[in-house]
């Protein structure tokens, strides 16, 4: 029976028995007519499971793009498990690497998964049921990655490969391999593609029979050929003579139609699916796409054949599956059409409103800032759209404009739009691209020259809006102007207060721009915001170039100090940095207790940092939401706006040692002393908890060491801890004319000193001379007299002067250290007492004296005091009234 079904009948019997035990059985295949006209598929195993994962991709992709995020998790769930069916056979047939179509799957959702989970927004729009899938898939994503780091890496290297590519540089080296060396078992398995594809392949002819040879070798004759099944079915090899460039030739040829059928099998697929092709990019660069055709070939352009295209592309703004940036390419090639076709100003003025509205449209997320490359397209369009509009009178651009009044034919053109709304967003637009660069980069110094671009903007905005002189609009502009401007130091100010004969006095200053500006603003805005802002930017301007007075009488006439906590909180972020700058000038000017004031309510809170909006504290007692944390950031003010924090806090604790040391000399023993500073108050207790003082390191501790050395009158040493290297590189350096503010720190220093000597020391002297003080605190003599003047006519030393001798007579009224320490232990009972005999009145609630033992109380009490009670009360009257 095997002889009989190995072989046909025209086997010759003389085959050896034993050649036919070694022969493996093979099943006879017989092939009817109808089977041969059939196209007959073999797939291997290693096509199965690729298909497999093929289509769980598909799937994959269709869920991404509609953001099935429940759907895309278990489909990636059944493609690891499609996966880890396929491994034995990539480990077989590929060698062990991973196929690129699998790898690109893992990289594109991997993308994909961490810009959903970025897109804070869109989280919140989702259903509880994708919000929980999506953190399910992050975490799973992220961990089965973790086995494919090294391939994913190695493909975003050259993303751009294509798959194909790929599998015909594997397949090309097989095939090598083959001619080379072709393999013992041949007769297992012929290429799946070669058996699939026999008919569509002319280069295959050499090496597979035709139907025609089928038919031929089905004859008898032919059969006798054969004396085996592997000889009958398997291919056969090539010729021994064929050489290199024949093999090369088939293959470049092989290779050409397999891309050709991969093209048709892509191109097929996608008819089906109803999807365009996929394109393989870099990750952030701009998909180049090819251009649409605006219009037929044969059409007449015109003017409403563009407004008509026009209107069809704005139509589609903000739709669902809008591509924003083909709407932008759109916009400029039809900004292209009209410009050949020379259609006028005002479609051009119209396109450009439009090509600026969608360039705002691109960013999906209000909160971020904008590509750069986006940004400098925006800034190009408004600075040709304003010079267009400044070049043509006749154009006049405004929101009140309706569609049916707008003429776009013929001058005066009427155009619906707004200007002014263009140019405030984009000035938004600058200020979050600056809080979006890191401050110490070059990135944030190159953003930062835009504004030179952003102010001429605003500029030749300006001149647009005074042509057509709408108040409200006016006043809009030029606080923007005003903004870009209050916060800038000119020095042409600062010389032509010197003298300097360098800057001409025609010249317009920053100062006399900020006056005209800001007069229009007080004159003609019809809400009190603009108003505030514009007077508080005018205060800050005139601080920073040294007008005190002139910025002391706004603050006193526009009385903000008691409205400002109604405002909105940008308004009031622009009062706090116009009242630390109001301080600094106020200390430039020696006037110690107005800086104090100035910069009291900023720096007792320990929140200067969040008052100015200059960065975010970490919250000990409550976190803050992220909703809350988010709006905080955004009101947060630029780099290069910012005022240094450690020179105001130091200016406050200098202007605090010289207002609270004289005082606390003058006021030891008295019991009803009050606290000027108390951040001040809490440096020097936490010095004096220290155990160990070593010298002062940090700007806080040299403003302690000073005060302990004012509090003994020592001023050559509270000078030497305020001003010397290390506080002037940090401090004092920063201030404009440094010198000049260490020479009046000095002095103030001497001044205050010889005050706190005299208070301290007052009861030791009969008499002083006015000289020895003036060599002790190196002070011109006029100088201590007046000093001294001060201090006996506001009643603060009990002295007088002595003019033919120079000397300050003491009259030793004050009480001695137990005198006083006794008048407050008197006083203390005596509250006491009060408090007592309230808390009882309270409790046994009787008002009116009626019980006896309350009368007895009294009765005693008064028995105590005795028949002095007037001559008590008049004593404590007297004293009061000295105190205060």
């Amino acid at each position: 029976m095997s002889r009989f079904f190995a072989g046909s009948d025209s086997d010759s019997d003389s085959s050896s028995e034993e050649e036919q035990i070694q022969r493996p059985q093979v099943p006879v295949y017989t092939f009817s007519d109808d089977e041969e006209e059939e196209k007959r598929v073999v797939r291997s195993a290693k096509e199965k499971r690729y298909e497999e994962l093929t289509n769980i991709i598909k799937q994959i992709r269709n869920f991404k793009k509609i953001k099935d995020m429940t759907s895309m998790l278990n489909s990636f769930e059944l493609l690891q498990k499609a996966y880890t069916k396929a491994t034995p056979v990539i480990t077989k047939d590929d060698n062990g690497q991973i196929p690129r179509f699998f790898i690109r799957c893992l990289t594109e959702m991997e993308d994909f998964i961490n810009d959903m989970w970025e897109d804070k927004e869109g989280r919140k729009n989702m259903n509880k049921n994708n919000s929980k899938s999506l953190g399910s898939m992050r975490q799973k994503l992220r961990k089965y990655l973790k086995e494919f780091e090294k391939d994913i890496s190695k493909f975003k290297e050259n993303p751009k490969q294509t798959d194909d590519e790929e599998e015909e540089e594997k397949q090309e080296a097989a095939q090598d391999s083959d001619n080379e060396a072709p393999p013992k078992n041949q007769f297992l398995k012929a290429p799946t593609k070669q058996i699939v594809d026999d008919k569509d392949e002319s280069s295959d002819s050499d090496d597979w029979p035709s139907d025609s040879d089928s038919s031929s070798d089905s004859s008898d004759d032919d059969e006798s050929k054969y004396t085996s099944m592997r000889e009958r079915f398997l291919k056969k090899t090539g010729p021994a003579h064929e050489d290199d460039e024949d093999r090369e030739r088939r293959k470049e040829e092989k290779r050409k139609d397999r891309k050709d059928k991969d093209r048709r099998k892509m191109k097929r697929d996608e008819e089906e699916d109803g999807e365009g092709e996929w394109e393989t990019v870099q990750r952030g660069v701009a998909i180049p796409s090819e251009k649409p055709k605006m219009f037929a070939k044969d059409a007449e352009i015109d003017l409403n054949l563009v407004i008509k295209k026009l209107n069809e592309i704005m139509a589609a703004r903000g739709k669902k599956r809008t591509d924003r940036r083909e709407q932008i390419e759109l916009l400029h090639e039809l900004q292209n059409v009209s410009d050949q076709h020379q259609l006028g100003p005002a479609i051009f003025v119209k396109i450009k409103l439009a090509i600026i509205s969608a360039i705002f449209d691109y960013n999906p997320k209000v909160s971020d800032a904008m590509k750069p490359e986006y940004w400098l397209k925006l800034l190009e369009r408004m600075n040709e759209m304003l010079i267009l509009l400044l070049a043509n009178p006749n154009l006049v651009v405004s929101d009140s404009i309706t569609e049916e009044m707008e003429n776009l034919e013929q001058p005066p053109y009427h155009i619906r739009g707004c200007i002014l709304t263009s140019v405030e967003r984009l000035d938004d637009e600058f200020t979050k691209l600056l809080k979006e660069c890191d401050p110490h980069s070059n990135e944030y110094v190159e953003r930062l020259k835009d504004e030179v671009k952003v102010s001429s903007i605003i500029d030749k905005t300006m001149k647009y809006l005074e042509i057509t002189n709408v108040p409200t609009e006016l006043c809009r502009i030029y606080l923007r102007k005003i903004d870009h401007l209050y916060y800038k130091l000119d020095k042409k100010v600062l010389k032509q207060k010197a003298g300097d004969l360098s800057v001409s006095k025609d010249e317009m200053t920053s100062v006399q721009e900020m006056e005209k500006l800001c007069k229009y603003v007080y004159a003609k805005d019809a809400t009190d915001r603009l108003r505030t802002r514009a007077i508080l930017s005018h205060i800050y301007h005139h601080a920073l170039h040294d007008n005190w007075f002139q910025a002391r009488d706004l603050v006193l006439m526009s009385h903000l100090q008691e409205t400002i906590q109604h405002s909105d909180p940008s308004t009031q972020i622009l009062y706090n940095r116009t009242m630390a700058h109001l301080g600094l000038c106020a200390f430039r000017h020696a006037n110690i207790k107005d800086a104090h004031n100035c910069l009291v309510d900023l720096m007792m809170t320990g929140k200067p940092k969040e008052l100015l909006a200059q960065g975010l504290l970490p919250q000990r007692q409550h976190e803050r939401s992220k909703e809350q944390e988010k709006i905080e950031k955004q009101r947060q003010m630029p780099f290069h706006m910012h005022i240094n924090l450690e020179l105001l806090e130091c200016v406050y604790l200098v202007s605090a040692m010289l207002i609270e040391i004289p005082y606390m000399a003058a006021h030891e023993f008295d019991a009803r002393r009050r606290m000027i500073s108390k951040t001040f108050y809490q440096q020097l207790r936490s010095s004096e908890r220290q155990s160990l003082v070593g010298p002062p390191e940090s700007m806080r501790e040299h403003v302690v060491a000073a005060a302990k050395a004012m509090r003994n009158g020592n001023w050559s040493a509270c000078n030497t801890y305020i001003i010397n290297e290390k506080m002037s590189a940090k401090v004092w350096d920063l201030f404009y004319q440094a010198d000049q503010v260490r020479a009046m720190l000095t002095k103030l220093i001497k001044e205050e000193s010889l005050r706190t000597y005299l208070f301290t020391y007052s009861h030791v002297y009969d008499s002083i001379s006015m000289m020895t003080l003036a060599e002790m605190f190196e002070l011109e003599k006029p100088v201590v007299h007046s000093t001294i003047s001060k201090m006996i006519i506001n009643e603060e030393l009990m002295a007088s002067l002595d003019d033919p001798t120079q000397t300050v007579v003491m009259h030793r009224s004050e009480p001695s250290r137990l005198q006083s320490l006794a008048l407050q232990l008197a006083d203390k009972i005596n509250n006491f007492v009060d408090s007592n005999e309230r808390i009882l009145e309270t409790k046994q609630g009787n008002f009116f004296l009626r019980g006896a033992n309350q009368g007895n109380f009294r009765g005693e009490r008064q028995n105590y005091r005795g028949g002095n009670n007037q001559n008590w009360d008049r004593q404590r009257r007297d004293r009061d009234r000295n105190r205060d």
